[in-house]
């Protein structure tokens, strides 16, 4: 497992595998460390964007602006989030709007406001292909090398002493399906339109909070268009953000969580689960349940909710798409011909395993054949690795709980990654 001696390659002490909200935080927290500590991010976008599909007029963030990159870390930060509203000139509006949940645009744009200020430490359309050891003459690994690949397919080397995985969350469609201009995954919901309109209908796959989002920017945008939601349950569940509830997102969680034997880990997964996943803010459901009854009242329905159902087929064609909508109660089949079809079907932790390549089999691994994680989130390996590997987010929910991959704790998450680095080196 030897890596090649290159010459006049760059040493960082640490090397960013993505640069989203967690590996920002991050940068935030090494900078605010004070100590000598050189980074480098790489980020596969041309640009920062975070969730940029989905930046609706209107929509609001499900997380309070002070679990922001920094407060519940150094509330005293240059880049929390209230700093950034003074940075503008909007902190008394902001105040006077007494918004808990600042509006999704606006938070983009602080984190984007964020982001410019690591401008010389992060390489965009740089998208990390590969991570080997580089063994030293002890036969121990204290570097990694880091492979990268531009848009031009050009490949480049950069040699680090600890790596932090933090590439999110990745768009996941079910078995078979195929995205393209009229058939897409919720993520993409703004990158473009669907084409000419020939049909005067739309059809949402999934019933949380994008599915929501995506059926009601759908309705309010095509003023003349029907738009069909399907769910596999009855409507939409509103997701419990009552205070006990969501003590499950606070720091200390983490550390209940992480020592708790694996039966008490699935059963807080399964009870609390309902505060993130495939659930609806109340305010939302409830105005998408008065506008389909209105349109009733109206007597010109144009929000039709499929209940217990699914999307049994779509196949695009020449002007469209032909949807095949079946009741799980009675096995009736709907046939629709749609301009559009979204699938608000989730996300999934994007697998680590494939860039460690060589690297993996020195990694230790749970019964599950996941990574196993410390509680500083840096990866367990064998004696013979000295460098370090951390997994930033997403991916160790099953270790360290549902904040794992939230905004929620990424702010204490990073400082604490950041205090092992420095611990370790």
């Amino acid at each position: 497992m030897t890596a090649a001696v290159l010459p006049n390659v760059e040493t960082v002490d640490v090397a960013g595998v993505g640069f989203g909200p967690a590996n920002l935080a991050l940068a935030i927290a090494l900078q605010e460390s004070g100590a000598p500590v050189t980074m480098a991010f790489h980020e596969r976008q041309a640009s920062f964007g975070w969730h940029t599909g989905m930046l609706i007029e209107g929509a609001t963030m499900q997380v309070s602006f002070l679990k922001d990159l920094a407060t519940m870390r150094n509330p005293g930060s240059r880049y929390t989030f209230l700093a950034y509203l003074h940075a503008h000139g909007r902190m008394p509006a902001f105040i006077n709007s007494k918004m808990l949940y600042p509006y999704r645009i606006e938070f983009h744009d602080y984190l984007g406001w964020s982001a410019a200020q690591f401008d010389a430490h992060t390489s965009y359309g740089s998208t990390v292909v590969d991570i080997s050891p580089v063994q030293g003459p002890d036969g121990h690994v204290d570097l990694l090398d880091i492979t990268t690949q531009d848009a031009d397919g050009n490949r480049h080397v950069q040699r680090a002493r600890n790596v932090v995985i933090g590439t999110g969350m990745v768009p996941h469609l079910p078995p078979g399906v195929t995205a393209s201009a009229r058939i897409r995954h919720s993520s993409q919901l703004l990158t473009h339109d669907f084409g000419t309109p020939r049909h005067g209908r739309y059809l949402v796959v999934g019933a949380g909070q994008s599915a929501a989002e995506c059926a009601d920017y759908l309705h309010r945008t095509h003023g003349d268009a029907a738009v069909h939601a399907v769910h596999s349950r009855y409507g939409y569940s509103v997701a419990d953000d009552s205070p006990f509830a969501n003590a499950i997102f606070d720091p200390a969680a983490v550390d209940d969580f992480y020592r708790a034997p694996d039966q008490t880990k699935e059963a807080l997964l399964a009870h609390h689960g309902n505060t993130n996943y495939a659930v609806v803010d109340l305010d939302l459901s409830q105005e998408l349940y008065r506008r389909v009854y209105l349109e009733e009242v109206q007597g010109s329905p144009r929000l039709h909710v499929h209940r217990v159902s699914r999307l049994r087929s779509c196949t695009e064609t020449a002007d469209g798409v032909e949807a095949e909508v079946e009741s799980l109660v009675t096995g009736e089949v709907t046939r629709l011909m749609v301009d559009g079809v979204v699938y608000a079907t989730g996300y999934r932790p994007a697998d680590p395993l494939p860039l460690l390549g060589d690297l993996a089999d020195e990694c230790k691994k749970d019964d599950s054949g996941r990574l196993y994680v410390d509680r500083d989130y840096r990866v367990r390996t064998s004696d013979s690795l000295r460098c370090g590997i951390y997994l930033h987010g997403a991916g160790t929910e099953a270790s360290h709980g549902l904040s794992a991959g939230l905004l929620s704790n990424t702010a204490v998450r990073a400082g604490e990654i950041v205090e092992s680095i420095l611990r370790q080196n």
